[in-house]
């Protein structure tokens, strides 16, 4: 994996570079330690991953996903991961199950008052987990992608005050069902989740603009 496009997507993923800010490729080679041509390297993969947009005359910036997009991609992994869940639920062994049981107790634990970030990473850990379980290629990779592009306002969610200790709810049941190794359940209990999600981007877009 080349490190330059690797630390550029981590600094936009982790919100250290905001949607809208402006990618020079004098900046980032200094910033990163290396040539020019790495980085323009870097911004033609992150533009087709969807984090970066590059427009003529302008330049590269960080890419805005606008709810309405949001919302779509959040449809697009209710369908994968629903898949995801159902398969962690055939193939996740017993030690998988134990550490599932982990991650929750975790996030148990940072909604009690270790805060918003580690929830948050945790949050990703668990649907990391389960993609990795499920042995499924091809829509883990997908969701990957679709994760990213929607990061920004993931990260609205884990601040959302009572977002967490409803999401971790969500996340046990989901747990709790690969552990029976249930997938119809695991299905249903991942749809549940990410239909909330849809509901709170969807409240977000229903809202005035500031005046």
């Amino acid at each position: 994996m080349d490190p330059v496009t690797n630390d550029l997507r981590t600094d936009i993923l982790s919100g250290r570079l905001q949607p809208g800010d402006r990618l020079l490729e004098v900046q980032l080679a200094e910033q990163y330690a290396c040539g020019r041509a790495a980085i323009r390297s870097a911004l033609v993969t992150l533009t087709s991953e969807g984090l970066v947009e590059r427009e003529a005359n302008r330049g590269a910036t960080v890419r805005r996903i606008k709810i309405e997009e949001a919302i779509q991609i959040t449809e697009a992994r209710a369908a994968l991961e629903s898949l995801i869940a159902a398969q962690a639920a055939r193939h996740a062994t017993d030690a998988d199950h134990v550490e599932l049981r982990e991650i929750i107790d975790r996030m148990r634990s940072a909604v009690g008052g270790e805060g918003s970030d580690s929830y948050s990473e945790l949050n990703a850990r668990l649907h990391r987990r389960l993609r990795e379980m499920s042995g499924h290629d091809i829509a883990s990779q997908l969701v990957d992608n679709l994760r990213n592009r929607a990061a920004h306002h993931q990260y609205r969610l884990a601040v959302m005050p009572g977002r967490s200790a409803e999401s971790l709810e969500q996340h046990a049941a989901i747990v709790d069902a690969v552990v029976a190794r249930d997938p119809d359940a695991a299905t249903e209990a991942m749809v549940v989740h990410l239909r909330s999600v849809i509901d709170v981007l969807t409240s977000w877009g229903d809202a005035p603009t500031p005046q």
